[in-house]
């Protein structure tokens, strides 16, 4: 087997698959005044080795035949990813997701739309050459700090089950790129990091002037965990927009900073290049995994032995020093009680029930079915507890519980979602800020009327 290659990997990916099909998520209707619907298929396939190259040309329509074959028992599971073209006005414009996208009118259910939208976007024909493997937890997508709904995203399982896949075709407008990452690399702790993101964006529905320079100016950035990929094949179309036509930074090469200008700058000197004739290939930026496409991977992840894919998860925060004080703090015993219920493995955590996990609170009749919303471009949290089912990420942000609770679980009242606290550390750190205003005008007022 080749170096790095984890055969359990395998044997775990397939039984997850298995139990995928048998035991299916459940459907999450649409909200009252939301109609938009989503869906983006979790893509996988299995690399050959080179000592144990693949041998089936057919696709297979067995899980277990497939899994019993030789080169697939020393294979590589890897999962398909696309880097959205830059577009104007787009929320996710550039990101790293999952191929897919919303549902049409003529699409008879959410997995027809995954199936469609992939071969759009890059021409792989699911229906020719893989299975379909259940689904992962859907989830309501919300932006405005969770009060306004914008759509139901629902994302399905494929195994592609033959390794004579024809080349992808790239929709240039829609998909920059695509790459297969290894399902190993996903977990592994080395490639955990963060992103930012101007949250001003969010909040001020993309608006500019005043309101977003405010946002930007009081709030800063956002820092959402991520995961750095390692591609071990990747595409990228000649086609896509040039970015400069669209007015938005080159979605494959990383923004330049003030840094790598005199840098450049210099090396331009060193080389006696002034007039800059001979340009260095710019320093390919880094592909980030994170937001909604980050939980949509985290639920598969956390499937997997020894089942922590959550434990390598940063809370979503503020980079101002001041807000991050106050979020840390107001959030200290939300996520110490995360943190000890991902120790146990009781209270509201819990996997689906070949995750190996147990009964809990979150099982009984006061629990509150309802879904989870992503919150303002974090992570989805996806439906809701039902029948012993729940997302994983769930368990890191959600906590909420009927007020009828209160009164027999005292234990469990100061239960609430991560991003509802946020709300309120922000107010306070604003408030905070605003208080300090006060005092300096103040003692400056009284220093100047004594010296009058």
């Amino acid at each position: 087997m080749a170096d790095g290659m984890d055969p359990e990997l395998i044997l775990q990916t397939h039984t997850i698959l298995k139990n995928l099909i048998s035991s299916p998520y459940p459907d999450l209707p649409c909200p009252e005044g939301v109609t938009r619907r989503a869906s983006v298929a979790f893509v996988l396939r299995v690399k050959p080795s080179y000592l144990h190259w693949a041998t089936n040309p057919e696709k297979l329509e067995n899980l277990d035949l497939f899994f019993d074959q030789d080169w697939v028992r020393h294979g590589e599971p890897e999962v398909l990813f696309i880097k959205r073209a830059s577009r104007k006005g787009d929320r996710w414009t550039s990101h790293i997701a999952l191929p897919g996208g919303k549902r049409d009118p003529e699409d008879a259910d959410d997995k027809a739309a995954a199936v469609r939208e992939t071969w759009e976007e890059v021409g792989l024909d699911l229906d020719s050459y893989a299975i379909e493997c259940g689904n992962l937890p859907q989830r309501l997508v919300t932006t405005h700090w969770g009060k306004k709904p914008l759509m139901v995203l629902c994302p399905y399982v494929f195994l592609l089950t033959t390794h004579s896949v024809p080349p992808l075709k790239l929709q240039p407008t829609e998909v920059a790129a695509t790459h297969w990452v290894p399902l190993r690399s996903l977990a592994a702790p080395q490639q955990r990091t963060v992103a930012f993101e101007d949250v001003s964006s969010r909040l001020a529905n993309q608006e500019t002037g005043v309101k977003r320079w405010m946002l930007s100016l009081t709030l800063g950035k956002m820092m959402f965990a991520a995961i750095s990929l390692l591609p071990t094949e990747s595409l990228h179309s000649a086609e896509t927009p040039a970015p400069d036509a669209i007015k938005l930074q080159d979605n494959r090469h990383a923004q330049p900073t003030w840094r790598s200008r005199a840098t450049a700058i210099a090396s331009r000197l060193y080389r006696s290049d002034v007039f800059n004739q001979f340009p260095v290939q710019p320093k390919e930026g880094p592909l980030l995994l994170w937001g909604l496409t980050l939980g949509v991977i985290s639920d598969f992840l956390d499937l997997i032995p020894p089942h922590n894919a959550l434990t390598l998860w940063t809370y979503p925060t503020f980079t101002p020093l001041d807000v991050r004080l106050v979020v840390s703090l107001m959030t200290y015993r939300f996520k110490d009680r995360k943190r000890a219920e991902l120790q146990a493995g009781h209270a509201t955590y819990h996997r689906p029930s070949f995750g190996g996990a147990s009964e809990s609170l979150a099982n009984s009749a006061v629990m509150v079915e309802r879904p989870d919303e992503t919150g303002f471009h974090g992570l989805g949290t996806g439906v809701g507890n039902v029948k012993g089912r729940k997302a994983a990420v769930a368990t890191m942000l959600e906590g909420w519980v009927e007020s009828l609770a209160t009164l027999f679980l005292p234990d469990i009242a100061d239960r609430g979602r991560y991003y509802d606290i946020v709300r309120r550390a922000v107010g306070v750190a604003l408030a905070g800020r605003a208080s300090l205003v006060v005092v300096a005008l103040y003692m400056a007022w009284r220093r100047r009327r004594s010296r009058q």
